[in-house]
């Protein structure tokens, strides 16, 4: 059963002591993760990060909080803007603010969501948590690793090849120099060392020579 379905959504909106109906918010979101555009950041990507979440729940110091970031964390994704996850968060708020949570745990989800855009924790309670969540794509199998990096690659379809293959390299480069991609000891002893696997063959890859160039 998709950690994505209603049961699930339902029992987050309980967890929040929200007001009023969750259905509408739970299609309007299922609807933006199954956005055609979408060939990682969709319905599975969010499945995986709440399947991550159920195991490491015990880590986080406000579990609630949390899970709703992460259903919000991608709910606006174009891939030719550079404000999605300001818009994911906007959106978030305005969803929290009518079903009546608290300004303060508005204004947390909000920054947990933002946390993603850097992937950058800073001193913000459980962002490390959520953002090596996010990251657990990184260290899985070569096979899923494959499918994650075409997945990110036809989201990026309309940028010519040699600028992906720049651009996309960089990126890559940046996690694998930090000290520790995972800062907690449970993703980093079980995706650390696939981690740095998976993005050194392919930053290898980006950085070899299209053919006929």
């Amino acid at each position: 059963m998709s950690r994505t379905d209603l049961k699930h959504w339902i029992k987050v909106w309980h967890d929040l002591q929200a007001v009023g109906d969750p259905v509408a918010w739970y299609q309007r979101l299922v609807a933006a993760y199954s956005e055609p555009h979408r060939h990682y950041h969709n319905l599975q990507h969010l499945d995986e990060c709440l399947r991550e979440f159920d195991v490491a729940r015990p880590l986080a110091l406000q579990p609630g909080i949390v899970e709703a970031a992460l259903w919000f964390h991608d709910a606006v994704y174009d891939p030719r803007s550079h404000t999605n996850e300001e818009d994911s968060a906007a959106l978030a708020d305005r969803c929290l603010c009518v079903a009546g949570l608290t300004s303060v745990a508005i204004g947390e989800i909000r920054q947990l969501i933002l946390a993603t855009k850097t992937h950058k924790p800073g001193d913000l309670a459980d962002a490390a948590l959520l953002i090596d969540i996010d990251l657990a794509i990184l260290g899985q199998p070569p096979s899923r690793f494959s499918e994650y990096e075409l997945g990110i690659k036809s989201e990026y379809s309309w940028v010519p090849a040699t600028t992906y293959a720049e651009k996309r390299s960089e990126i890559l480069e940046g996690f694998l120099r930090r000290p520790e991609i995972y800062r907690n000891a449970r993703f980093k002893d079980r995706y650390e060392t696939t981690a740095r696997a998976n993005l050194a063959q392919v930053i290898d890859a980006l950085r070899s020579p299209l053919p006929g160039s």
